[in-house]
């Protein structure tokens, strides 16, 4: 799926795929997964509603910054290789502020490595438990990781600071 990305200095389009979950094998896991492949597409505008209605809350950003990138050099370069790395375009997931672009990629249907990049070129990372299978878990951040190593193994040459 070509996206568009609107930084402070340019447009780029990139090809990035739906970030794919892993088919579960526990049987109450199928159900959630069933359930979230229906309500995936209708979710951003969900969220985005009850954020305008404030029935739920959402500002800043996430923890655990990486670094930045040189927005107008690396954007499309570091996407292209999370995106052959196997991470997707992930639309279950708050939208912080001046978020670009919201990366995932499940090692299962319990977990996620999550990659944030931001206007002003930074890189924000943390591996939790997905939304599919704990969204309770997930929205309080229940579990969340740095994983600061394992993250700049996949992006350390594109950070500037």
């Amino acid at each position: 799926m070509q996206t568009i990305i609107r930084t402070p200095s340019k447009t780029i389009a990139v090809d990035i795929p739906y970030s794919r979950m892993k088919y579960p094998d526990v049987f109450w896991q199928k159900a959630f997964y069933f359930f979230w492949r229906i309500c995936t597409p209708i979710h951003p505008f969900l969220r985005d509603l009850l954020l305008r209605l404030r029935i739920i809350r959402h500002v800043g950003r996430q923890e655990y910054p990486l670094g930045r990138i040189d927005i107008d050099a690396s954007l499309e370069p570091m996407i292209r290789d999370l995106v052959a790395r196997g991470y997707g375009n992930h639309f279950v997931a708050w939208k912080d502020s001046d978020e670009l672009v919201s990366l995932r990629c499940t090692p299962d249907f319990e977990h996620q490595y999550h990659i944030r990049i931001f206007a002003d070129g930074e890189v924000r990372a943390h591996y939790e438990y997905t939304p599919e299978c704990h969204p309770i878990r997930h929205m309080r951040e229940v579990g969340i990781e740095e994983r600061r190593g394992e993250f700049l193994s996949l992006v350390k040459k594109y950070l500037i600071a």
